[in-house]
């Protein structure tokens, strides 16, 4: 006897895999990360991430109008600090006209509808290459937090609609709420880092920062990889503080925290495909071991059907193009 109900039926053609498809992903979904640097004219490709680059700031004015024109609609930046910048108190990150403010201001005068989210952490500004303040090989939490809050603010006055603090440090969203309230800052949002884990994925992001840390390692303020508890409990405090959207760091290893905490929170997700998974698959492809444009997609895709609701991702100008020719 042939079954009655055939599910190939809903798989027998492009028409009827659109109409039936639970997961949808588009331009809307996608945060740019951008790498910014101090010169002019400088468009330089980090050597460890095929196909990226870091960005003089008027370089970075003409890509963000480019990623407007094609619609995405928020990104995230990053700094490279001077060697002779750094020090141990987080002084330039604090700095009015430093490199990251004059880039949001630039930005927003260029593209003032795009969705500018900034970096909030001390590793590019530390002579140590740590998230926080170091004392005796120990990064403080505490004395961190004043220099966070400040930074907030600083790029909240330069123009920056969210800060993301990515440092761990506990209690850092609620010193960067009260900072941002106490200064006249109520719209300004917080996408916290509230699940970032102790990868080994980041190398390329910190070579093209030169943000290695000096000593040891960031297992003391980033998750354990073998915990998935701490995840909601991690989370349900930033909440608690005032986080507006939880991003869950890096992305395909921790699939898993990203859907169970979209079954269990309210509040907005944010995956972060970070810089080893990006190099990965460029290399990969590069040795002809897998189609680049499927893998992409299908890595992307998972990211929406597990519960974000973005993705920040440095293949989201590739995905854009991608996904209008198969719309």
């Amino acid at each position: 006897m042939y079954p009655l109900n055939r599910n190939r039926r809903l798989r027998s053609s492009h028409a009827i895999r659109a109409l039936v498809r639970e997961t949808q992903l588009s331009k809307n979904d996608f945060i740019v990360p951008l790498f910014i640097v101090e010169g002019k004219n400088i468009k330089k490709e980090i050597i460890s991430m095929p196909d990226y680059f870091q960005l003089s700031i008027n370089n970075a004015e003409k890509e963000v109008k480019e990623l407007w024109d094609i619609g995405i609609k928020a990104i995230l930046l990053f700094v490279k600090i001077e060697d002779n910048l750094k020090d141990n108190k987080g002084s330039e990150a604090i700095n009015n006209n430093g490199l990251m403010q004059r880039a949001i201001k630039s930005i927003k005068n260029k593209v003032p509808e795009m969705l500018v989210i900034t970096d909030v952490a001390l590793d590019p500004y530390s002579c140590f290459g740590h998230d926080g303040i170091v004392e005796n090989f120990e990064v403080l939490n505490d004395p961190t937090l004043e220099v966070l809050s400040k930074m907030s603010v600083s790029h909240a006055n330069s123009g920056a609609d969210f800060v993301a603090p990515s440092d761990m440090m506990d209690g850092r969203v609620l010193r960067i709420r009260q900072a941002l309230e106490k200064e006249g800052f109520f719209n300004t949002g917080i996408m916290s880092y509230g699940v970032k884990y102790a990868s080994s994925l980041y190398g390329p992001f910190r070579n093209a920062l030169d943000s290695n840390p000096g000593f040891g390692d960031k297992k003391t303020y980033q998750m354990d990889y073998s915990n998935s508890k701490q995840a909601l409990n991690e989370v349900n405090k930033d909440i608690e503080e005032g986080a507006d959207i939880i991003m869950v760091k890096p992305g395909m290893p921790y699939i898993d925290i990203l859907n169970s905490l979209y079954k269990k929170i309210d509040v907005p997700l944010a995956v972060y495909q970070v810089s080893g998974e990006y190099s990965m698959l460029k290399s990969a492809a590069s040795k002809g071991f897998l189609d680049y444009d499927k893998v992409v997609l299908e890595q992307l895709f998972s990211f929406k059907r597990a519960g974000a609701a973005m993705i920040a991702t440095y293949h989201a100008k590739e995905a854009v193009k991608l996904l209008n020719q198969i719309l």
